[in-house]
């Protein structure tokens, strides 16, 4: 099923990887095969190292809060480092992304930022988290999807920068399509979002008992230094995380299950 991936596909050639990227990816999951293998080839193909995919649900109903689903080809160590860091404050390929749907290439090398924003560059770095390439969109039901793809090279060349430029056409294709895939073949089916049973961060337990003593989201980020949205994304993942349908339950099952502690 791979043979016809190519790992790598020198500057100025044309990827031949999307042409059935749908079906090849569908086929794979309809198997029954993990898509880290595939997807791993893919990105390379387009000349990157890794790929991480995010969706946060946007459910309406007054009784369920947002559900968050995040899948990567990055190893579990990474996924931990950064959930225990809450590296989603300050992880520049999301800050820099919130309201914009234009691709976002960035350069470790460029970036300027706080000593929080240059540890994670230098975290990110030891699993070849140095540049890459950002999509950022929304669909009807969901309140935001991000892909990203990264790349082990920083400072990136004049010569990769102008390739990557000739590829957006089919990062965004691939965003698209991995997007309607995970949808279909995960999201809908009720699959749990791989974080499901994680332990809550540090910074989650801390945004749950604020919680617990009534703050809204809004008090939360400003007594945290973060934003509103932020805030929320951790309850997201709290909610994820606990498997309850909202923050209401998330608390109740952190208290029972000795997770946080009111004052008395």
């Amino acid at each position: 099923m791979l043979a016809h991936l190519q790992p790598r596909v020198p500057s100025g050639h044309k990827s031949p990887l999307l042409g059935n990227i749908s079906a090849l990816l569908a086929s794979t999951v309809q198997a029954g095969e993990p898509l880290e293998q595939i997807m791993t080839s893919v990105v390379q193909g387009l000349g990157f190292d890794s790929f991480m995919y995010g969706m946060c649900t946007n459910d309406s109903r007054p009784d369920h809060d947002s559900r968050g689903y995040v899948w990567t080809t990055l190893p579990p160590q990474w996924v931990a480092l950064y959930d225990r860091n809450a590296y989603v404050e300050i992880d520049p390929r999301l800050t820099e992304t919130w309201n914009r749907t234009t691709p976002f290439i960035w350069d470790a090398a460029s970036i300027l930022g706080s000593s929080q924003v240059r540890k994670f560059l230098a975290d990110a770095a030891q699993f070849d988290i140095r540049s890459g390439a950002v999509v950022s969109f929304r669909d009807v039901d969901h309140a935001r999807i991000i892909v990203a793809l990264n790349s082990r090279f920083s400072p990136v060349s004049a010569a990769r920068q102008t390739m990557v430029v000739q590829r957006l056409g089919e990062i965004m294709l691939l965003a698209t399509v991995f997007h309607d895939l995970f949808m279909a073949h995960f999201v809908d089916r009720g699959i749990p979002p791989k974080q499901q049973g994680a332990p809550l961060s540090p910074r989650e337990k801390q945004c749950l008992l604020m919680a617990a003593n009534g703050l809204t989201s809004a008090e939360i980020g400003f007594k945290l230094g973060i934003s509103e949205r932020t805030a929320n994304f951790h309850f997201t993942n709290i909610i994820s995380k606990l498997d309850v349908l909202n923050r209401k339950e998330a608390i109740a099952r952190a208290i029972a299950g000795g997770l946080i502690r009111l004052e008395r």
